[in-house]
This record gives structure tokens, C-alpha cells and sequence, in this order.
């Protein structure tokens, strides 16, 4: 893995993290209302998503010139991030948003069926979050390892003779 496509990944990954762990949590403890806390964090995801698909499609090509171990795999797993990614901004984020509408946008979602839509929905999201998030630190720690040797044997591999 290139050196740029590592921090770019690493960037995406500790900035993903800190919005997940910090921002989205301190949002809904601090602001007045949930649905204040709702707006920010919705604000933020689709600048989180978007960069997410821009760094592992980038990570990607920059990927075709770095070493490092299981190159096919870090390009999967790359794909998987971007794809989580864009699941997220384009399926799950307006779904969310026509709930939100569609309840008039007041601090809570009060009719049954829509609260468990909505958590769905945001379970749904957190799980592309974390599936991208989980992409992007197997290709940084794959980059990171020194490439085997062709024809090298994977440690404790048994040769077997016919």
C-alpha cells in the first residue's frame, strides 16, 4: 500500500471513529433536543459517507503501484468500504430523512411502526459505518505487512506428497 493511500485511509478511519465515539454522543447528551442532536449528526454522516467512497475508490488506484501483503484482498476490502459507504448515503440516509418527514420533524418519532423503522434504519446505517470502517483498517494493517515472496508458503502450511 502506497504511503499516501495509507494516510488517506488513516485519515478516513480516525475521523470516522471520532465522529462515531465523540461527536454523535456528545450531540445527543448536550443539545436541548433530539431532534437538534438528529439535525447535526445528519448533517455530518453524508460528508463521513462521501469521503469514505472518494479515499477507498482513491485508496484503490493508488493501491495498484503498493506493496504490502494480499493486495486482491485489500482491494476488496476497499470495495466493500466504498460500497458500505455509498449503501448508507444513498439507500439507508434518505430513507431516514423521508421518516423524519413524514413525522413532521418534531423531537420524537411517536408512532410505533415508524420508531422501529427509524431503528432499523439506524441500525442499518451504524452497520455500513462499521463494515467500512472494519475495510478500511484490515487494508491498513494488510499495507502495512511486508509482501511474502512469490512461491512462499503461508506459516504453518503442511506440505503434502502423493
Amino acid at each position: 500500500m502506497s504511503s499516501p493511500g495509507s494516510l488517506l485511509l488513516a485519515a478516513w478511519l480516525g475521523a470516522s471513529t471520532l465522529f462515531a465515539t465523540v461527536v454523535a454522543p456528545a450531540a445527543f447528551a448536550v443539545l436541548p433536543s433530539r431532534s437538534l442532536a438528529g439535525a447535526l449528526v445528519g448533517r455530518v454522516l453524508p460528508v463521513v459517507y462521501v469521503a469514505g467512497i472518494v479515499v477507498a475508490l482513491g485508496a484503490m488506484v493508488l493501491d495498484r503501484r503498493g506493496g504490502g501483503r494480499a493486495p486482491r484482498g485489500r482491494r476488496a476490502a476497499l470495495a466493500v468500504a466504498a460500497l458500505a459507504c455509498a449503501v448508507a448515503q444513498l439507500v439507508v440516509a434518505p430513507r431516514i430523512e423521508q421518516l423524519r418527514a413524514e413525522s413532521g420533524g418534531g423531537d420524537a418519532i411517536t408512532e410505533d411502526n415508524a420508531r422501529r423503522a427509524f431503528g432499523r434504519l439506524h441500525t442499518a446505517s451504524a452497520a455500513c459505518l462499521m463494515l467500512a470502517m472494519l475495510g478500511v483498517g484490515a487494508t491498513i494493517v494488510l499495507g502495512a505487512l511486508p509482501a511474502r515472496p512469490r512461491g512462499a508458503k503461508a506459516a504453518g502450511a503442511v506440505a503434502v506428497t502423493p
